[in-house]
């Protein structure tokens, strides 16, 4: 049953079923393979459209030094049955803060996990690295091509000169 808190609040019962995040409070996973992520259902399936999620404040740790690597994550991909809880995205990603591994493993790691959570039919990733050791590493990967039909903006990051 849907309470009038809820249906204020826009939260229905079908939506919300069975997520463990949204509307609880959680704790940080120690590490991203700890880290729940979690989908819910799209009321639109049967169109193309892009969902995007932009991180602009992404860190990780170097695997060798230990020194903190900053990011700005642009996800975007185009939902068939699932979307991504964007909650759980925050948790997920909030667990790398103290993980170690290069730019190239974090960027695709993500990428690769939501892809298999939310089964989207496309799906792109860019990982806009800021410099370490004064070399900025951006990282790109994507599912395949996107649909034809799909308004696809640009991800709206400059190359590097002094990101912000």
């Amino acid at each position: 049953m849907v309470t009038t808190n809820q249906k204020r609040r826009g939260i229905g019962h079908r939506k919300g079923e069975g997520l463990t995040l949204l509307g609880h409070k959680a704790e940080i996973a120690s590490a991203p393979e700890a880290a729940v992520l979690e989908r819910v259902p799209n009321d639109h399936p049967e169109i193309d459209y892009l969902a995007r999620y932009t991180c602009p404040e992404f860190t990780s740790m170097c695997p060798i030094t230990g020194q903190p690597d900053f990011a700005i994550l642009v996800i975007d991909y185009v939902p068939d049955r699932w979307l991504l809880e964007s909650k759980s995205l925050k948790l997920y990603l909030h667990a790398f803060r103290n993980h170690g591994a290069f730019h190239e493993a974090c960027t695709i790691d993500i990428a690769k996990r939501i892809v298999g959570v939310i089964e989207p039919r496309w799906l792109r990733i860019g990982g806009y690295w800021y410099p370490r050791g004064g070399i900025p590493i951006d990282v790109f990967w994507q599912t395949g091509a996107p649909p034809k039909s799909l308004w696809l903006p640009d991800q709206g990051v400059a190359p590097y000169r002094a990101r912000g």
